[in-house]
C-alpha cells in the first residue's frame, strides 16, 4: 500500500500584502535616511505592488534615487519569483545604507511587468490599471552607477521577492 500527498497553496491578497509590507518597510527606512519617498507615496507604491503581486503581473520593480538619468545609492530592485513548492527565506526588511550622497538626485521608481500582463487584452489591461493609485508612463530603464548585490529574500504563499541593492564601486 502506498499513498501520496499533494499540497497547493493559493496566493491571496494577504500574501501579497505581506510581501508589499516588507518593501514598504524598506522604503520607510529610505525615507528616514534620505527624506523621500513621502508617506503618501509609500502608501501608493505599496498599493500598486499589492495589485501587481496579487494578479501575478510583476517581473521586477526598482525604487531609489537617480541623478542625471542613472541610478545611484540607495536603490533597491525586487524581482518576483514563483517558488514552485521550494522553501525560501523570508528575511526581515532593512539594511538600507545610510549616508549616501543624494545631492542633486531625486526619488524614482521603475516597474517591469511580465508576460502574463503583456498577454492581457487592452480591455483587461485598462480594467486592471483603473484599480491602481496612479498611472505609469513608458520610459527607458536608467543606467546604474555601481553593481547589484543580492541581499534579501521575502516570501509568502509560494511566491517570493529577491531584493538586490545597488552598491558603489
Amino acid at each position: 500500500m502506498s499513498s501520496s500527498y499533494t499540497s497547493t497553496q493559493a496566493f491571496t491578497i494577504t500574501h501579497a500584502k505581506h510581501l508589499a509590507s516588507k518593501v514598504a518597510a524598506d522604503l520607510k527606512r529610505m525615507q528616514r535616511f534620505y527624506g523621500a519617498p513621502s508617506d503618501s507615496k509609500i502608501a501608493d507604491l505599496e498599493t500598486e505592488l499589492i495589485e501587481f503581486l496579487r494578479n501575478g503581473y510583476l517581473d521586477n520593480i526598482t525604487y531609489g534615487y537617480k541623478r542625471d538619468g542613472v541610478w545611484i545609492e540607495p536603490m533597491l530592485k525586487y524581482t518576483a519569483k514563483d517558488l514552485d513548492g521550494m522553501s525560501y527565506a523570508d528575511d526581515d526588511p532593512g539594511k538600507v545604507r545610510p549616508n549616501a550622497n543624494v545631492s542633486g538626485a531625486s526619488f524614482y521608481s521603475y516597474l517591469v511587468h511580465n508576460l502574463k500582463y503583456d498577454n492581457m487584452t487592452d480591455s483587461e489591461r485598462n480594467s486592471f490599471e483603473n484599480t491602481l493609485p496612479f498611472s505609469r508612463t513608458g520610459a527607458p530603464y536608467p543606467g546604474i552607477s555601481g553593481y547589484m548585490d543580492s541581499d534579501k529574500s521575502y516570501s509568502s504563499g509560494g511566491k517570493g521577492l529577491d531584493r538586490s541593492s545597488l552598491k558603489s564601486y
